[in-house]
């Protein structure tokens, strides 16, 4: 005996109603972890140690332009607390799509490759890398193109970030390339001669500078393609537009107040790193 067939206008029927009962249940996704953070009235955020973006204090307390943005625009939602959930830059992006926290806060920069994985508010800063060397910059070093050129240099680069791409496509070879987890390693790799430069923003790089006394530099003359400047802003998971659009609205009547420059000032940034550019241009949208 063949089996029972339902009929076609039935059968349409159903596929209509299962299309609108995934709709529904999407929305309902979308707006289920900005209704639990509201009814907590607390956020995790995941960051990776990277002065001055997110970092843990000597106090123990996380702070970086990227949480205190994020505490002073939670205010502004009537969300009185923060957790903080310390993580490896390379492992932000799968534990935040994991559920191990509720948005990513460490400066991560917008790639197109990486709005395929996340949603990203509008940038918060704009900015440009430069290197890390010993004092005195002894291999003279002031570009990719110098260190793709001496097979013999070595360049310490943080897991998961651009400047891995950047390095291959100007030519570096992988023998050239040093992974490390951190910005500390980055130090710790130049300082130790295991690495002939470090690459990270111009903050980053001054501020491990200041940190480490007069064994390293931060070159002032780096020299790259300001097509390459890089633009942070906080991550999502692609299920959570209703919290990552709440937060977008807020940041837009908020970024490039008084308020907001007094915030990121101890950090670094000034009025100089605000852009207009959005997330869709970015990601390529």
């Amino acid at each position: 005996m063949r089996n029972s067939t339902i009929p076609t206008r039935s059968r349409r029927l159903l596929i209509g109603c299962a299309a609108l009962a995934s709709i529904g249940f999407a929305s309902l996704a979308q707006a289920d972890t900005l209704e639990d953070i509201k009814d907590s009235s607390s956020v995790r955020i995941g960051y990776a140690n990277e002065t001055p973006f997110a970092y843990t204090a000597l106090d123990g307390s996380v702070t970086g332009e990227s949480p205190e943005i994020v505490r002073k625009v939670f205010e502004r939602m009537q969300i009185d607390t923060i957790k903080p959930v310390l993580t490896e830059w390379g492992s932000l992006i799968p534990g935040l799509r994991a559920g191990r926290f509720d948005l990513i806060a460490a400066g991560m920069y917008i790639t197109p490759e990486r709005c395929k994985q996340v949603l990203f508010t509008d940038p918060h800063y704009r900015l440009l890398d430069t290197l890390l060397v010993a004092e005195g910059n002894p291999k003279n070093l002031r570009s990719y193109e110098d260190i793709a050129n001496n097979p013999d240099v070595k360049i310490a680069i943080m897991s998961g970030t651009v400047n891995l791409g950047y390095a291959r496509k100007a030519g570096i070879k992988d023998s050239q390339i040093l992974q490390v987890p951190d910005t500390t390693s980055q130090l710790q790799a130049v300082r130790g001669g295991r690495a002939d430069a470090a690459i990270g923003t111009q903050l980053t790089m001054k501020g491990l500078a200041d940190k480490a006394g007069d064994d390293v530099e931060a070159i002032a003359d780096f020299k790259d393609d300001p097509a390459r400047a890089g633009y942070g802003a906080l991550a999502f998971r692609p299920q959570d537009k209703a919290l990552r659009d709440a937060v977008n609205a807020e940041l837009k009547q908020w970024l490039g107040s008084e308020e907001h420059l007094k915030t990121i000032e101890p950090f670094g940034f000034d009025r100089s790193n605000i852009t207009d550019k959005t997330a869709a241009e970015l990601c390529g949208a």
